[in-house]
């Protein structure tokens, strides 16, 4: 077995937020691979946030982010389940993690694609069934494309499904799943709002060469 130094230990540690004994146990029990050690870590967190998913998570934060000189805000609730949590430095920088991914994300509306309306997902069926390039494969076959592209681009529009802008590697489900398993409790991205400066309203176009000419005309 690798002798496991603290140096590797802490490199593991700043990548993936886990516990010093976590890190330490992942590398031995991946020979000091930091790689392999990162995709142990990442299974364990899983593992851990599945067994506390069940939990009820109704403390936490609202919290918000401003980008790009006012330009862009963001609104987001994140739940744990105990108030000690909630006011800990890694809660809320996993709650501004969320809040800034929101803002780099301008296709994604909902959080997870459960909470996509079913209307919603049978006009994309219906749009993916009508194009051509669907026309002469068989009905099982063509069903079959068309679950995998609906699957894709409903994914395309929720946040949970996002890869992580810090860690590409990751999806944001998975960052929320280490943070269950560091923090040790269960936590849940429970909605956002994302505003952009001027948004729905029509503004009022003016065509230059068209003002030029009329004040011409009254000249």
């Amino acid at each position: 077995m690798a002798d496991i130094s603290a140096q590797a230990v802490k490199q593991l540690r700043e990548k993936t937020g886990a516990g010093m004994m976590d890190c330490k146990k992942a590398l031995k029990e991946t020979n000091g691979d930091l790689t392999e050690a990162m995709d142990w870590l990442r299974k364990k967190g899983m593992a851990s946030a599945a067994n506390k998913g069940s939990r009820v998570a109704a403390e936490g934060l609202v919290d918000s982010y401003i980008h790009t000189g006012g330009r862009v805000g963001v609104l987001v609730e994140v739940n744990c389940e105990t108030d000690f949590v909630a006011r800990g430095d890694a809660f809320k920088k996993l709650v501004q993690d969320i809040a800034k991914q929101v803002a780099a994300c301008p296709n994604v509306e909902y959080v997870s694609v459960a909470d996509i309306p079913a209307e919603i997902s049978e006009k994309e069926k219906e749009i993916e069934m009508g194009k051509d390039d669907l026309g002469n494969k068989p009905a099982n076959i063509k069903e079959k494309i068309v679950a995998g592209r609906i699957d894709k681009r409903l994914k395309e529009m929720t946040l949970v499904d996002q890869p992580f802008i810090r860690d590409q590697s990751i999806t944001v489900e998975e960052l929320v799943k280490q943070s269950i398993a560091t923090l040790g409790e269960n936590i849940k991205i429970r909605r956002f709002a994302r505003f952009v400066l001027g948004e729905g309203i029509e503004k009022q176009e003016s065509n230059f060469a068209d003002e030029v000419a009329a004040q011409m005309g009254k000249n």
